[in-house]
């Protein structure tokens, strides 16, 4: 098996368009036409970098690879030249597709190029389809691995091929180099739904091409969501009716920001997604029933679930274990764990995998009785001040609700006395004192900030997660950490 069977098979489907930017179309057949004269193209080569935005050339690049057998690596485009160099140095002989080669993959004929296509290479499951180079929030970026079994699996064990109502479109502005550039492509082409590509995410944009297009489905990381919303009078409607559907994920969601995109968007149908590059995306999902459960309900451990990220997929296993490995009750928090026909968990030149063929996120979390997990941040993140670990999430969250608080980051700085101190980042217009005040009256002493910081912006990834060691960084720059404004 092998992921251009999603191709072949959304092919044999009719006429109807399946990728779209800029008002231009291809259908399914067409990019197999020019998936295939790739393929020629990239044969001889060990590996395909693409190095460019969403593109009409990126399903023929990722496509081309599969049918030639190499790897597809879809670079992040934003990082500077010496660090593109030295990804290109761990593919040497790659072939790289930059923004000036994109246009002659799809304008070149569709129709086969004698000498050019050659017989399609073996298809072989475990054979490596993709590779993502994470995004380094916390060291230098590692290269997962993800072969054709995993992304087949994530695809066939989660949705019915051609399940799509015609004219339903997908708009992807998430960048091609991030795990759900990729899954959204295959997805969307698996059940029938047209693909419109945003080049670069704008929130104003966005909401036009929403209109523009007819976007039925979407999905967007927190920080996009959040702008987007932004953009709405609170209170007020979107003015998107097409739209039916909108997931979000990628990175910890505010519960003010979920709370604010379900007014600005009353009709449409939320679901938030929680997977990690190694796992080939999405491995839980908070849908929309669950939504709306929680926003309806008066029990406080209902109305809780919409803080969480939903329960595992068919064909996932979640597990949360201390830190010696033993199971944890439910609503105890741990580390979690996942296992799966979909998780590659494989990093260039080693696995992650246990004997069992777990996977640990590195990420703490919890689960309910009823299976629904919440995700409580990054393990390396957990601060252990006078002995107790405390989530970072925990305390953004009380801050976010205070309203002279757009965005928080919370961290440990070391501490003589208390092994950590609490540091909160803040960005807004606030009264420190104030806030920490609040903050206080809603959390025990011993979480509340010892020092409060207003920072114009937070640094951030291009898909929205937060930078905790450059926060650290620029804190560790400080000749003392008083309570200030930038």
């Amino acid at each position: 098996m092998n992921i251009t069977m999603i191709l072949e098979m959304a092919a044999s489907g009719g006429e109807r368009a399946a990728v779209t930017r800029d008002g231009r179309s291809l259908t399914a057949a067409e990019l197999l036409g020019l998936a295939r004269r790739a393929a020629g193209r990239f044969r001889d080569a060990p590996a395909v970098l693409y190095r460019g935005v969403n593109h009409l050339a990126y399903p023929v690049a990722l496509f081309g690879a599969a049918l030639a057998g190499v790897p597809f690596v879809p670079l992040n485009y934003r990082l500077g030249s010496d660090q593109l160099e030295e990804i290109a140095r761990r593919h040497p002989g790659a072939l790289v597709l930059g923004p000036d080669d994109l246009d002659d993959l799809v304008d070149g004929p569709a129709e086969s190029d004698p000498g050019a296509e050659q017989e399609a290479a073996p298809w072989d499951q475990d054979a490596v389809a993709v590779i993502l180079y994470t995004s380094g929030t916390t060291a230098a970026p590692k290269a997962a691995l993800l072969r054709h079994k995993h992304l087949l699996a994530y695809v066939l064990n989660t949705l019915e091929f051609g399940s799509a109502a015609d004219g339903d479109a997908a708009l992807v502005a998430v960048p091609p180099y991030h795990v759900a550039g990729l899954t959204n492509l295959l997805s969307n082409l698996y059940t029938g739904r047209r693909v419109v590509y945003l080049p670069a995410f704008d929130a104003e944009e966005w909401l036009a091409t929403v209109r523009a297009e007819r976007v039925t489905h979407a999905m967007l990381v927190p920080t996009m969501l959040a702008r987007i919303v932004d953009r709405v009078p609170d209170g007020g409607d979107a003015g998107t009716p097409s739209l039916r559907s909108l997931a979000y994920g990628g990175a910890r969601t505010p519960r003010t920001v979920v709370e604010k995109a379900l007014r600005a968007f009353p009709t449409t149908d939320f679901a938030n997604a929680y997977g990690l590059t190694e796992t080939a995306s999405s491995i839980a999902v908070l849908g929309p029933e669950d939504h709306r459960a929680a926003v309806a309900s008066d029990d406080p451990a209902v109305r809780d679930r919409l803080t969480s990220v939903g329960r595992a997929l068919p064909g996932v296993e979640i597990a949360v274990r201390t830190e010696d490995g033993t199971p944890c009750e439910a609503g105890e928090t741990g580390l979690v764990f996942v296992r799966g026909d979909q998780i590659s968990g494989e990093y260039r030149g080693r696995s992650a995998l246990d004997a069992d063929g777990w996977f640990p996120t590195r990420d703490r979390g919890r689960l309910d009785a009823e299976g629904y997990l919440f995700i409580e941040g990054r393990a390396d993140d957990t601060i252990i001040r006078g002995g107790e670990n405390i989530a970072p999430a925990e305390i953004e969250d009380v801050l976010l609700a205070h309203p002279g608080v757009t965005e928080a980051a919370v961290v440990g700085v070391p501490d003589e006395e208390w092994g950590q101190r609490i540091v909160a980042v803040l960005v807004g217009d606030g009264d420190p004192d104030e806030i920490r005040q609040w903050a206080k009256a809603r959390l025990r002493t011993s979480k509340t900030p010892d020092v409060i910081v207003f920072r114009p912006e937070l640094p951030r990834t291009d898909t929205g997660k937060l930078l905790r060691r450059a926060l650290l960084a620029e804190l560790d720059t400080l000749d003392s950490l008083e309570t200030t404004h930038a």
